[in-house]
């Protein structure tokens, strides 16, 4: 399968039901093959595969999504991963393997894991990760050296005292930013950021911007908004949308202005105005402990007053957690109408 069959709109519905497999999903959000407009984010998450490889982290993040559930989920098994590799061996399904978990660079075998996915015919081998490890010495050259050429890294905050406050890990954002000046000398590297939106952080979005705005090979930011995996918000963490979007588009133009791609994720599309194209909720097809997804499902997204006038086809609407807290923003929020 060559690039011009990954584009293809069947392309995505075939790699699904080629590991139709408990655990794993699919995004079901506006593929890229038909979304409007200008390509102003990557979307490229058909062209992705991801696998959950790793359930323990050595950061406390207060947002952590799996912190009650990290003890008992499972990596996935050395022979699904295979079956991903089989897979792309016979028929290229993929451009890119994202291997991912709590943090994967916990895993002594990252490096095999790796160049088993470059030998399989994956182009991409993309990591998601707190960062810390890749500062320290020789390590990042032997992931470069396994075929690891993405870096998918996660910032809590804009310096040392925010993002070490949230990931509760004194020197993690020294680390962090070192491993990614180091890796972005290295001229195939790709480096995308995560910064999950809090109550802790959500002011400093454009400030997060700014600080890593000296990296070269910084192709896109993506901005999470939080949800709590849960019924309800009990460490008030989520932002009310009226508080939160002055801040977000700021940190969308700049980062725009500074030549990244921006995806946001999990903030309703009425809300984003002209800036709606940054608005991307779809993900790359992911491999998990089916466990996880009953932790997921307690989010029950789609809550919206005007849902059922609405013509998105992007949009996750709002959250029990967040309705019991802010309550449904029907004065905020509209219907949007289809041309």
């Amino acid at each position: 399968m060559g690039s011009s069959d990954r584009l293809r709109p069947d392309a995505a519905l075939k790699a699904r039901k080629a590991l139709d497999l408990p655990g794993v999903r699919a995004g079901v959000t506006t593929p890229r093959a038909i979304a409007p407009g200008e390509r102003l984010s990557l979307r490229d998450h058909d062209d992705y595969v991801s696998v959950t490889m790793e359930f323990r982290c050595n950061l406390r993040c207060v947002h952590c999504m799996i912190e009650g559930t990290m003890d008992r989920l499972q990596p996935t098994p050395a022979p699904l991963f295979d079956k991903v590799l089989e897979e792309q061996r016979a028929h290229r399904r993929w451009r890119g393997l994202i291997l991912t978990g709590s943090e994967i660079t916990l895993r002594a075998d990252l490096p095999d894991l790796a160049r088993a996915a470059r030998a399989a015919g994956f182009e991409r081998v993309r990591i998601q990760t707190h960062g810390v490890h890749l500062s320290r010495p020789g390590y990042a050259d032997r992931l470069l050296e396994a075929g690891v050429n993405e870096f998918f890294v996660s910032v809590a905050g804009a310096g040392a005292a925010s993002h070490d406050a949230i990931t509760q890990v004194p020197g993690a954002w020294d680390k962090m930013l070192a491993g990614m000046e180091y890796l972005d000398r290295h001229e195939d590297v790709r480096l995308l950021t995560n910064t999950v939106i809090t109550s802790l952080c959500y002011r400093d979005l454009p400030e997060i911007v700014a600080a890593l705005g000296h990296l070269e090979r910084l192709v896109q930011m993506e901005f999470w908004n939080f949800f709590p995996m849960a019924e309800r918000d009990d460490k008030r963490l989520a932002v009310a949308f009226p508080e939160l979007m002055p801040y977000l588009r700021d940190a969308i133009l700049a980062a725009r202005a500074a030549g990244r791609f921006v995806e946001v994720k999990n903030v309703p599309e009425c809300l984003m105005g002209e800036l709606s194209d940054a608005l991307v909720n779809a993900q790359p097809l992911l491999m998990i402990d089916p466990a996880f997804w009953q932790e997921f499902d307690r989010n029950q997204f789609h809550r919206c007053p005007h849902r059922a006038a609405c013509a998105s086809t992007e949009c996750l609407g709002l959250t029990p957690a967040y309705i019991a807290r802010f309550g449904d923003e029907a004065e905020q929020l509209h219907p949007l109408i289809s041309d």
